[in-house]
């Protein structure tokens, strides 16, 4: 029986219905992402001397990747608007184009100093923000680690693909998983914020994840490195609300709703305190949100353990009954 041909990114793309246009904006940014971590070790030491719009330091590898990845995608002629992390006003491409980028370049840049993996989330719209995750077109993110993956969803499952080079030395994507499915009920869990600041309800939860669901601790700081093994082998990560950040730590449009997009897709389930991720809207794009996401029976079990607060997303409040 002859070997099957592997699947190339642009041939499961082909495959999956999805509009030309979107087709290529989805391959392009897999091989621009590729071709920006050749130039990762030259900016892996140091910080730009000033401060994000959140107050944060900026990495020297966090401004270059930011930099890089829009020009590309500017170059593309796909985009209209891009949102990201790292600018303080959104950047405003081509007005004919159809798609609108928001995006985190470099998730866990904390780890740059100790290089350990980290990622890019992207998610892609029709239509301007602010909007729900259900108005998502695709989702996807690249992890960079010890080998090069690229996962995508335009709303026809979740696929996963693994960087090759052909006999003549050209990168290229190769179906690793088809449709992939969350295991269920897992095996590991990662949980963000100091435990000395959670809620006792959450507190609580997360002691049952190693006494009663015996399960294991998984979390390296890279939101894109623990959602994948979540992915792969089952179970739950989660950024609450915490006392020092009630509205969660992690971002509405450049984190949470192409996460939460790509979980769904594969069978699992995301919750933001007072409903599914996809269905929360907020006017402010940089708007954080309490996050949880894996194997739908966690969830549940998390939305059983915090029914004494609820959320209120217009604006982000946490709200106690």
């Amino acid at each position: 029986m002859a070997e099957q041909k592997p699947v190339t990114l642009e041939q499961h793309l082909a495959a999956s219905g999805a509009d030309k246009k979107l087709q290529k904006l989805i391959s392009s940014f897999a091989y621009v992402a590729l071709d920006a971590q050749h130039q990762f070790p030259k900016y892996l030491r140091g910080t730009m001397g000033d401060r994000n719009k959140y107050g944060e330091a900026v990495a020297a590898l966090d401004e270059w990747v930011n930099g890089y990845l829009c020009d590309s995608l500017v170059k593309t002629g796909l985009v209209r608007k891009i949102y990201s992390e790292e600018l303080k006003e959104p950047l405003l491409a081509h007005n004919d184009a159809p798609f609108v980028v928001a995006m985190d370049p470099l998730d866990g840049s904390s780890n740059i100093v100790s290089n350990n993996a980290f990622g890019t989330i992207v998610g892609v719209y029709r239509d301007d923000l602010p909007q729900t995750g259900r108005k998502l077109v695709a989702a996807f993110y690249k992890l960079y680690g010890p080998v090069n993956t690229f996962v995508y969803t335009v709303g026809k499952g979740t696929h996963e693909f693994v960087k090759h080079y052909d006999s003549e030395g050209r990168a290229q994507f190769l179906l690793l998983a088809d449709n992939m499915k969350i295991p269920e009920p897992g095996e590991v869990f990662g949980l963000g914020g100091d435990p000395v600041d959670w809620s006792p309800l959450f507190l609580r939860f997360g002691k049952d994840l190693f006494k009663k669901e015996r399960m294991k601790a998984r979390y390296s700081g890279t939101f894109v490195a623990d959602f994948s093994q979540v992915l792969h082998r089952g179970g739950i990560f989660a950024y609450p609300s915490t006392k020092k950040s009630p509205r969660g730590k992690l971002r509405l449009y450049y984190e949470a709703q192409p996460m939460a997009f790509l979980m769904e897709q594969a069978g699992g389930e995301s919750w933001s305190g007072s409903s599914s991720l996809l269905d929360v809207v907020d006017n402010d794009v940089d708007a954080r949100v309490p996050l949880y996401m894996g194997s739908r029976a966690l969830v549940k079990k998390v939305m059983t353990a915090l029914n004494g607060m609820t959320v209120n997303h217009t604006p982000t409040t946490i709200v106690k009954k």
